[in-house]
């Protein structure tokens, strides 16, 4: 199967089908209609990275993976003393490892949709809906493990600590805590992702798989949020005490998905010393709080985002 042309213009390539008018607006509160929304943009817009990326396309070796002002060291004393190519690879080593990271994210998230539809209607189309996101979400796993080996990287393991964590993580995605969860996991993220798909200056290669992942992930996004509303109408006040008081520890996950001493050790680099200065990187930091900022937003607006939350959320780094 071939590659698909890609507009000379923007360098995306097309759909796989055609877009259709907007709909209509739905209430959060009738699921079958949001449902039935979403499964129509699915069938009107997803990609399949087998045949929408070009995988033996030729990597400049003095292109950045990332933006350079997302690098973690970026504007760092570390940094003006690394040459050019060692820049690059410093940026490559971080995609491979949020790529790394992503198929375990997106793993645990396949797994809280599929014990939650052991107690739903299987005709629903709700259900529907959230099996076709599991797909989608397969699909990434296979984009990320794919493109981190197509960048030449080796991927990043989890840890057997780490490893152990994460088979516990779909236990406690139950009622609200599963849709916060997703959208703790897929919104900033999304969001730093958008920003640097646009990027003329990076690697086409992870341009074209930024666009994929994020074109999808609003579907996905819609879903989690409109899961919160439903979800609230029925939840307990102890549920939304228990889940608005706890919700910062993604703050911690999120951390650790974005800084990894193996990162800067591949690198070339003293592990201790550039995780030091990562991490009080203000330049960085800066849009990683504004990536943070619609999700705080919606989980303030709608009482999930309790004091304790709140100060984890700083402690990370993620809110000032």
């Amino acid at each position: 199967m071939g590659v698909r042309p890609v507009d000379r213009e923007t360098g995306w390539r097309p759909a796989m089908t055609m877009f259709s008018p907007p709909v209509r607006a739905v209430s959060p509160s009738d699921p079958e209609a949001v449902a039935d929304r979403l499964l129509d943009a699915s069938s009107r817009r997803s990609y399949d990275s087998a045949v929408d990326i070009d995988w033996d396309a030729p990597q400049d070796p003095d292109v950045f993976y990332l933006p350079v002002e997302f690098v973690s060291l970026y504007g760092t004393p570390m940094w003006e003393s690394m040459t050019h190519r060692q820049r690059v690879e410093l940026s490559r080593q971080e995609v491979a490892n949020l790529l790394s990271r992503g198929v375990w994210f997106e793993n645990t998230l396949n797994q809280g949709l599929l014990r939650t539809m052991l107690y739903q209607d299987p005709s629903a189309r709700e259900v529907h809906y959230a099996l076709t996101e599991i797909g989608d979400e397969t699909r990434h796993m296979i984009m990320f493990g794919r493109g981190a080996a197509a960048v030449g990287a080796q991927p990043y393991r989890l840890s057997t600590l780490e490893a152990r964590v994460v088979q516990w993580m779909p236990v406690a995605y139950r009622g609200v805590m599963l849709w916060v969860a997703a959208l703790c996991g897929e919104e900033i993220l999304d969001d730093l992702q958008r920003k640097a798909a646009h990027d003329p200056a990076i690697q086409p290669i992870v341009a074209q798989m930024f666009r994929i992942h994020t074109a999808e992930e609003a579907r996905h996004i819609r879903y989690a949020r409109e899961g919160v509303l439903r979800r609230l109408e029925r939840s307990s006040r102890w549920e939304r005490f228990v889940v608005g008081q706890t919700n910062g520890i993604a703050g911690f996950v999120l951390r650790r998905i974005m800084y990894n001493e193996e990162v800067y050790r591949r690198t070339g680099l003293d592990p201790k010393e550039a995780m030091r200065q990562a991490r009080a990187n203000e330049q960085v930091n800066a849009l990683r709080r504004e990536a943070f900022q619609s999700l705080y937003r919606f989980m303030t607006d709608n009482g999930l985002m309790g004091s304790i939350a709140q100060r984890m959320w700083r402690h990370y780094g993620f809110l000032e």
